[in-house]
């Protein structure tokens, strides 16, 4: 009788096994307990997943025989493109191979455009080095994209989903890029271009008085005017705006010069045109305590000192409205930067995006830098000073449009065409493209993930908190377990001393 219950019980033990097996096939269930839900796919790549319509190969390059670290990266590729698989119907196919075991798979892989990293090894209690691949190829068709490392604690997703993006869309929505009044060009925009390029093709745009925007550009950039503009242009802008345009514009209401100490007004006519729109930047200088530091030269007698000093007039902010424009945003760098406020009509929808600090201040232009001043409490009085704006509704007749505008043309540019700009800097400039184009799918994904969240910034209960979590939790476990065995055990006994237990 218990020979037949225990067969029976094995029998119904395996049918389930199987039956879960066959549901994973058709359903997958993942629960995320992270903070931004690191491991929970976007409805962007959904999205993008389900709008396949050919088949696209993953190629992973990984090698064997490394760290931990680095194997629970592979395994979390893996399972991102199990996932990925299935959602978008098995087109999206993978297969990972081991570059190090076969000369031929490695120049493979170096010809594809993945190059070996070098990473620290213990072996025999010594460190040595060992070449390692971590990298993915993309292919559809003939076209192909790199992933040249998948680096561990980044968001693998927007790597990932971007590169299929890229190899899917056809016509790319191209971006205007207003020349002509002394903007920045795509020179001086490699970084925020690369970016954008993923998804849009930009374009130069000049605008004369027979000239015009054409139809086909959407969304219009204006970074850094820095001559005069003419009365035609606002016509042209106010035309784009009524037929439902976006625009995204970058302005510098002053200009500073670090090396000779001095600053000014800046007027292009735009301030201007922004004002009838209810949009008033205001001519100063926004000042900030939470600012960069530079290292400066300073004659004393004979002798040259150097010392690192604050730059309250290059502000770090940190504070962010709760939009998909700055979402994940920690740290944008401005400079030079002018406060704005709004006193257009209730038609219009205003919404702040980027603020200063709880101590900052304001001074009015023209302005002499003193770099030797020892600020005090009493030169921030101001709090949460509103550096970049949204507009939206009938901004130019009686159509829906949109509009950004950042009080400093200069954020987004790389200074010379080469020198790096902070990477939030280039991630509002694209987000801001994306939401203005209504095209706002990898927003949240390119700043997912948390770049940098110290522990020791935490509060002494929290590390505490954190540090005891972690100590007793095993322990509680393995007395839980313990219990339920005993208890199990137990009723176990009780059960053979009944006289009619068989």
């Amino acid at each position: 009788m218990k020979a037949n219950k225990f067969t029976i019980s094995i029998v119904l033990f395996v049918a389930i096994l199987v039956v879960i097996n066959l549901l994973s096939e058709q359903f997958y269930l993942r629960l995320d307990f992270t903070e931004d839900k690191q491991y929970t796919l976007s409805r962007a790549t959904k999205d993008i997943l389900q709008d396949l319509t050919e088949p696209i190969t993953v190629k992973a390059y990984f090698s064997k025989d490394v760290p931990a670290q680095l194997i629970k990266t592979k395994n979390d590729f893996r399972e991102m493109l199990v996932e990925y698989g299935k959602l978008s119907g098995q087109m999206l196919v993978y297969e990972f191979t081991s570059p190090n075991e076969d000369e031929e798979l490695e120049r493979e892989a170096m010809q594809n455009g993945i190059q070996p990293v070098m990473i620290n090894v213990r072996e025999k209690d010594q460190m040595k080095q060992q070449r390692a691949y971590l990298g993915a190829v993309l292919s559809l068709g003939e076209r192909k994209e790199v992933i040249p490392v998948v680096e561990p604690g980044l968001a693998m997703e927007y790597s990932l989903s971007t590169a299929i993006k890229k190899l899917a869309i056809v016509d790319k929505p191209v971006i205007g890029l207003l020349q002509g009044n002394g903007e920045a060009g795509m020179n001086e925009l490699v970084q925020a271009n690369q970016e954008l390029s993923i998804l849009y093709r930009m374009e130069n745009v000049n605008i004369t008085d027979s000239t015009f925007i054409p139809a086909y550009i959407n969304t219009l950039a204006i970074i850094r005017p820095a001559d005069s503009i003419a009365p035609v242009l606002f016509a042209q802008l106010d035309q784009f705006l009524s037929r439902g345009g976006r625009l995204f514009i970058a302005l510098n209401r002053v200009s500073g010069d670090l090396q000779g100490g001095y600053g000014s007004p800046l007027y292009t006519g735009l301030e201007s045109w922004l004002r009838e729109k209810g949009l008033i930047i205001n001519e100063n200088f926004l000042v900030d305590a939470n600012c960069v530091s530079a290292t400066m030269q300073q004659q004393i007698g004979n002798a040259i000192q150097i010392s690192s000093v604050a730059i309250p007039y290059i502000p770090i902010v940190n504070k962010f409205a709760d939009h998909e424009v700055t979402s994940g945003l920690e740290a944008v760098v401005l400079q030079f930067a002018s406060t704005i406020d709004f006193m257009g009509d209730s038609s219009i929808s205003y919404t702040p995006l980027i603020f200063s600090s709880e101590r900052s201040g304001t001074q009015p232009a023209p302005q002499y830098f003193n770099y030797q001043r020892q600020w005090s409490q009493m030169d921030f009085p101001l709090q949460n000073q509103v550096l970049g704006a949204a507009l939206e509704g009938n901004l130019g007749g009686n159509t829906y449009s949109k509009m950004i505008v950042i009080a400093d043309g200069d954020f987004p540019i790389n200074a010379g065409g080469q020198q790096q700009v902070q990477p939030d800097n280039i991630s509002l400039m694209v987000n801001s493209i994306d939401w203005l184009s209504d095209d706002t799918g990898l927003i949240s994904l390119r700043t997912k993930g948390v770049s940098s969240r110290p522990i020791k910034q935490m509060e002494d209960s929290t590390r505490a908190l954190l540090k005891w979590f972690n100590f007793l939790l095993p322990i509680i476990l393995v007395l839980i377990y313990g219990f339920i065995r005993y208890q199990y055990r137990r009723n176990q006994r009780v059960a053979r001393m009944e006289a009619n237990y068989s």
